[in-house]
């Protein structure tokens, strides 16, 4: 046993979750030896499998913890990055404390074993646009602000619904040459549909062009609320929320 403990040791180095092959370059063992230890450590209680390949460190068997939910989502999701409502929580972008952890992977990947983390898989041109950040000593990606609003727009339902992004626009700092060539690379022009409409409805003096042949297709503001709304011509969307939300927010 002093032998498996000597290298639990070692793995707190790795933080508090670590992948077999994070184990193999911090111990240096042979891969029989290896897991060996790693069983008898899961037996002890002193390691928790959370996924193939995957453990959560616990110093003291009796005591549950939870892991950094940013930390443990990036572990599970391999390509992934922090996205949608999560992101804009990270910025400070919304109010509202999403009570689920948004991940964007690229990679076709089944349900979460964890039901506080939501797995959205995209096609992979829309898998770039990231910021890096340090958590527990592993770096995961984040969305940066400008790609977490074109993700929202492009899926309102990942992040509460087209008045947060509203608000989120209005009250944040971005760079719009920026988000408008990631609304660009996209390759969805509902994305820019949105993106104008809010733009110009907030005054943010942002000009946005849409080609005529996109404006003959309706496609919903918000596809979160009712479809009922107004067709509005300039960006060929359907306004199915009242506008005055837009120019009351605070």
């Amino acid at each position: 046993m002093s032998k498996s403990i000597e290298v639990l040791s070692k793995l707190m180095e790795l933080g508090e979750v670590f992948t077999t092959d994070e184990a193999k370059r911090r111990l240096g063992l042979k891969e029989s030896a290896l897991y060996y230890h790693l069983r008898r450590l899961v037996e002890l209680g002193f390691l928790e499998r959370i996924g193939r390949g995957k453990y959560l460190i616990k110093p003291n068997p009796n005591v549950s913890i939870s892991p950094d939910a940013f930390l443990l989502a990036s572990l599970l999701v391999k390509p992934g990055a922090i996205a949608y409502w999560s992101a804009l929580n990270y910025y400070g972008l919304t109010e509202q404390i999403p009570s689920t952890i948004f991940i964007q992977t690229p990679r076709r990947t089944g349900i979460s074993k964890f039901p506080n983390i939501k797995i959205v898989s995209v096609k992979t041109h829309k898998f770039f646009g990231f910021n890096e950040v340090k958590i527990s000593e592993k770096i995961i990606k984040i969305t940066d602000p400008e790609k977490t609003i074109v993700d929202c727009l492009d899926k309102p339902k990942y992040c509460g619904g087209i008045i947060e992004v509203a608000k989120a626009l209005k009250n944040g700092s971005f760079d719009f040459d920026r988000m408008l060539d990631y609304a660009k690379k996209m390759e969805n022009v509902t994305i820019l549909k949105r993106l104008g409409f809010l733009c110009e409805k907030l005054g943010l003096g942002v000009e946005v062009k849409i080609e005529r042949r996109y404006l003959r297709s309706y496609p919903l503001l918000d596809p979160t609320m009712p479809k009922a709304g107004e067709i509005n011509p300039r960006w060929g969307l359907i306004i199915n929320i009242p506008e005055n939300y837009l120019e009351e927010l605070e």
